[in-house]
């Protein structure tokens, strides 16, 4: 009788058997497909769920905070339980991970639509603050989790060469910056209305209506991620070292380059995503004026665009970690100048943020690289392959960022005195709110920069020199 283990050796080796087409543009495309698809909702979310919240349906900032942190916790669990859970799975012909990509698309956008519906604003208090809970952990702590982890944990199964990995990084980040112009530029054009003062006033159907089209466009990604990419490299388990949980933890905790790195998202999320949650306040209430807004979502847009095709030389002259940290020094300077600039034109505004966005964008483009050397750093120190759970750790871990810009950006609003309405009522706002909005915006990237440039230098271990040693031994372990 055939035991488990055999059974997942059998089915490894099936696997490894057949014969795949060699690594090529349907596996970028087909990468770049899947962020592009995960952040119409992610992005928009990030963008437009906090001002949904306390503009249409009139939740106050600090409870929108709440929900965000509440979920955060979820996601300890349900993040690292879905890691363990693909390293553990049985890869089938089609697989370890793109099996889950065809069974969680249809559940996430599902998910995704039902946090944007309008009428929820007609409910009871009571009721409302049921349905943001509801709504938002079942999308963001289980369906988005379901399918990001194992697209995530992907990229070391669709090839083992460093520049191809890294060719997948580039295009992830493509992805994502597509997403960010469509969901930054467009979006506000359309749901946002001006009444006959003059004033933004967001519509609550139209919210849903977009809603309604990033799902379709989702699945079109999702698919063609599911149909176009092929894991070539998939790895037997039952014959690897087993950590047990106590050995787990301990190797994650001592993991420098994952503890700084998780240091290191934790201070990027929250600076850049604390200011993108602002940003729709800023140029709404303080510039008046969203086209600037969606000017700005397109430019920085089209920095990641002419960062793309430099970053793997970029990486391979100087080392991801110190062009990284020379970019953010960089990008925090900018911010700098910003925020004790005051400046009150909108566009001139959007030039210089683009200046920044070139500095920062060279960290952001390499991040997902990052991850793939921490996972080879992992195996050298261990023995165990556990690809899977170290993407869950960090992918938790951005999500602690996510939560605390989102938190912070909920709490920052109660404190300096903003005002939410019921059904997409104008308010205008005072001229000391809309100051302290600016403050916020420009003054966190400048900290949270700097600091994240710091954690590089002096904490992550993963030099150039030292990525090259780490390399020499994987190659040692894969000959044995």
């Amino acid at each position: 009788m055939i035991n488990v283990s055999e059974k997942k050796a059998a089915l490894a080796h099936e696997h490894q058997a057949v014969e795949h087409r060699p690594f090529g543009l349907k596996d970028k495309i087909a990468y770049l497909c899947g962020d592009f698809g995960n952040d119409f909702f992610f992005i928009f979310a990030s963008s437009f769920l906090m001002v949904f919240y306390t503009k249409v349906l009139g939740i106050p900032g600090a409870l929108v905070g709440t929900l965000f942190l509440v979920s955060r916790c979820i996601d300890a669990f349900t993040d690292i339980g879905m890691g363990r859970l693909v390293d553990r799975s049985t890869p089938t012909k089609e697989g370890r991970y793109r099996p889950w990509i065809k069974r969680m698309m249809i559940p996430v956008v599902a998910a995704g639509v039902f946090m944007f519906i309008p009428w929820a604003a007609h409910l009871p208090y009571g009721v409302r603050v049921a349905y943001i809970f509801v709504s938002y952990i079942l999308w963001g702590s289980f369906c988005y989790t379901g399918i990001n982890i194992p697209y995530g944990s992907m990229a070391s199964a669709i090839t083992d060469k460093p520049g191809e990995r890294a060719a997948l990084s580039t295009a992830r980040s493509i992805g994502a910056a597509m997403a960010g112009m469509i969901v930054g530029s467009l979006t506000p054009l359309f749901v946002y209305t001006t009444d006959a003062a003059g004033n933004q006033v967001l519509q609550g159907n139209r919210v849903f209506m977009v809603a309604c089209i990033f799902a379709v466009c989702a699945i079109i990604c999702y698919t063609i991620c599911y149909k176009w990419s092929v894991e070539r490299i998939v790895v037997d388990n039952s014959n690897q070292k087993q950590l047990g949980a106590k050995e787990l933890i301990k190797a994650l905790a001592t993991n420098r380059a994952l503890v700084s790195i998780i240091a290191a998202a934790i201070l990027a999320l929250l600076s850049m995503m604390l200011s993108q949650s602002m940003n729709m306040y800023l140029y709404v209430d303080y510039f008046k004026n969203v086209g600037a807004m969606s000017v700005a979502g397109m430019m920085g847009t089209g920095c990641t665009l002419l960062i793309a095709p430099f970053a793997g030389k970029i990486a391979a002259r100087f080392g991801k970690k110190e062009a990284s940290a020379a970019g953010l020094i960089w990008a925090s300077a900018v911010y700098a100048f910003l925020f004790f600039a005051r400046i009150k034109n909108p566009w001139v505004y959007c030039g210089t943020l683009l200046l920044a966005n070139l500095g920062s964008g060279i960290f952001n483009m390499m991040l997902w690289a990052f991850v793939s050397d921490i996972i080879d750093y992992q195996t050298v120190k261990t023995g165990s392959c556990d690809g899977g759970t170290v993407y869950g750790v960090y992918s938790f871990s951005r999500k602690i960022g996510q939560a605390l810009a989102g938190g912070l950006g909920g709490f920052a609003l109660t404190a300096i005195g903003y005002q939410v309405s019921t059904g997409g009522q104008a308010i205008v706002q005072s001229e000391a709110v809309t100051n302290a909005i600016y403050s916020v915006t420009t003054g966190v990237p400048m900290i949270g920069l700097f600091l994240i440039a710091m954690i590089l230098i002096f904490w992550y271990p993963l030099s150039k020199k030292k990525l090259a040693e780490i390399r020499v031994k994987i190659e040692a372990m894969n000959a044995e």
